[in-house]
């Protein structure tokens, strides 16, 4: 009997010795999408399904730039990376404070969006997503954007993520199509020898009450982050040093917001003005003044 207990035992050590490694392995290639990178962004229109015979496709667009993703959070169950880029003269560029990703362990608690301006709440099991990582996106005002679960893979030599997520219209869609009001993103993260890829397959979709959703159209989206020395984004890292206290306020007020776990509905604009003009604006340095303007876009 005691031989089967000591053999229970050593088994039950294994197992949690290579949870422990897989999960370290999620964390190290989590952690690889930091640094300075050669950004080149590649979208494309492929199929659409409109019965318009003037439907015109979104225009091909290829951009380049160069990113700092930064270490904000280096936790167990959390790690935080804000993306910073690097525009205009390299001997004085201008710095734009881009979105961010948060990674958690076995997150339960997750907002999903459902068009219109409005995100869903929705809690899931802990044994749905055991040994799953949640990627949390936001907008460069740390306002919600898109999330999902799914678990890394690390095979054949390759680590990879990959998750479907409704979403809101990108940016570089959103002030000139109103013919859809959702895209349903399929992300796949991949790490590489020269950085990482983020590879996607999206849905241009109508949604609409009580009726079922229209696709409109099909988007293919690759984007590749070739990773430079961080020597050329030290401007944007020490933009992020000066600058990271009052962003560190912003992102404590909307985890409070979402900390109330119910469906969150945002004002596109109040006075006329999006959120993130107000806090790109060096009037809102104090956390008394976020907190009151960012409840004024909460519904």
């Amino acid at each position: 009997m005691k031989q089967v207990i000591a053999t229970l035992f050593a088994v039950t050590l294994t197992f949690g010795a290579m949870a422990q490694t897989k999960k370290q392995q999620d964390r190290e290639a989590i952690k690889k999408m930091c640094g300075c990178y050669e950004v080149t962004f590649n979208f494309a229109e492929t199929f659409n399904y409109s019965n318009d015979s003037l439907y015109k496709p979104s225009e091909n667009k290829v951009d380049k730039g160069l990113e700092w993703a930064q270490l904000v959070t280096d936790k167990d169950d959390k790690i935080v990376i804000q993306h910073l880029l690097q525009v205009g003269n390299p001997a004085d560029p201008m710095i734009i404070k881009h979105w961010r990703q948060d990674w958690l362990f076995e997150n339960t608690d997750l907002y999903t969006y459902n068009a219109n301006n409005e995100w869903e709440f929705q809690k899931k099991s802990a044994d749905d997503v055991k040994g799953q990582w949640t990627q949390k996106v936001f907008q460069v005002d740390d306002s919600p954007r898109y999330e999902g679960s799914a678990t890394w893979v690390h095979v054949d030599g390759k680590s990879f993520w990959e998750n479907t997520a409704n979403a809101p219209l990108p940016r570089r869609e959103y002030t000139k199509r109103s013919d859809y009001n959702l895209t349903v993103r399929g992300n796949r993260h991949e790490i590489t020898d020269f950085g990482w890829i983020h590879d996607q397959n999206n849905d241009k979709v109508i949604r609409e009450a009580g009726k079922e959703d229209v696709v409109l159209a099909k988007e293919k989206g690759y984007n590749v982050y070739k990773q430079v020395p961080d020597s050329r984004c030290e401007a944007a890292a020490n933009w992020w040093k000066e600058n990271n206290q009052k962003w560190a306020l912003v992102r404590s007020k909307w985890d409070e917001v979402y900390s109330r776990n119910k469906d969150l509905v945002l004002e596109e604009k109040v006075d006329n003005k999006v959120l993130y003009k107000y806090l790109f604006d060096d009037g809102y340095e104090t956390g008394e003044k976020i907190d009151a303007l960012i409840e004024s876009f909460v519904k």
